[in-house]
């Protein structure tokens, strides 16, 4: 499987967006790529303000809006995953969500809305409440959005629901307390790449990162796309630029290689871990 994962800025303007997403496809498609990882919030741009969000929030797309099924068609044989701040409603109150969408020429494969909220984002965002695997013409994959690589559960629920890749859509920024003056210097932008090899290795999965670039108000993001082999290393991945990360994984036989001897989703020992919402002593 060739795997695409893409660092690049999307702002507001949904059709420039959309414009920019057919671009890429056309690109990867003319570089082989199958499996293209577009960032977090594609289409409309992330948040401006972690810590107080409301002034300016990305424009939403229900489930059946007809950019959503744009890509779709654009996609054709490739597997597309891309971001987007979903229209919902919980409980007959309208929500939004931050969602990812997995889509080729056949339709829609996967969703995710992200689960766990940095800051103030749950005062733009309502969380999800699931990690699942989906079945694609690839094999089977999961999504996770940006904050939730941070916890070890989120992959471990899709690597156990049978998902051999998995792809986490980010709009993810370099630190707002305590900024460092060059990104590779950046606390985020180490806790970025830490994660994605540790979820890589732990799960012994194949791991395709994507994140926006440049600027969007007060906050400036990482790039760092990456496509991280089952053994956490890190295959092919770009800078703070634009671009993609591009490799060639042959997917079962890699994640089998890794489970040859130590296979860790067997050998775990749930009897022995703190029970589920058990508060922390």
């Amino acid at each position: 499987m060739r795997i695409g994962a893409v660092a690049a800025h999307f702002g507001r303007d949904l059709d420039r967006a959309l414009a920019k997403v057919r671009a890429i496809i056309d690109s990867a498609r003319a570089d082989g790529v199958e499996l293209l990882v577009l960032p977090d919030a594609t289409l409309g741009g992330y948040l401006t303000d972690l810590r107080d969000p409301r002034a300016d929030l990305p424009p939403t797309l229900a489930q059946d809006d007809p950019r959503l099924a744009e890509v779709a068609a654009a996609a054709g044989d490739m597997v597309v995953c891309l971001g987007y701040t979903e229209a919902a409603e919980v409980d007959g109150e309208p929500v939004r969500h931050n969602a990812a969408l997995c889509v080729s020429g056949d339709g829609v494969h996967g969703r995710h809305r992200k689960v766990h909220q940095p800051l103030g984002e749950s005062l733009a965002y309502a969380p999800g409440d699931r990690f699942e695997a989906f079945d694609t013409p690839l094999g089977r994959l999961g999504m996770l959005i940006d904050y939730d690589k941070t916890f070890p559960e989120s992959a471990r629920s899709l690597a156990l629901d049978g998902a051999h890749v998995v792809a986490c859509l980010s709009a993810w920024p370099a630190s707002v307390t305590d900024r460092a003056s060059r990104l590779p210097q950046d606390r985020q932008s180490r806790l970025f790449d830490l994660y994605d090899s540790a979820r890589a290795a732990e799960n012994q999965v194949v791991w395709a990162s994507s994140n926006q670039t440049g600027v969007l108000g007060g906050l400036r993001f990482l790039g760092q796309a990456k496509v991280v082999g089952p053994g956490g290393d890190v295959l092919a991945r770009t800078w703070s630029k634009g671009g993609i990360a591009v490799a060639d994984v042959d997917v079962e036989h890699e994640v089998a290689r890794s489970r040859r001897v130590l296979h860790h989703l067997d050998e775990l020992r749930p009897d022995s871990y703190v029970a589920a919402g058990r508060e922390p002593s």
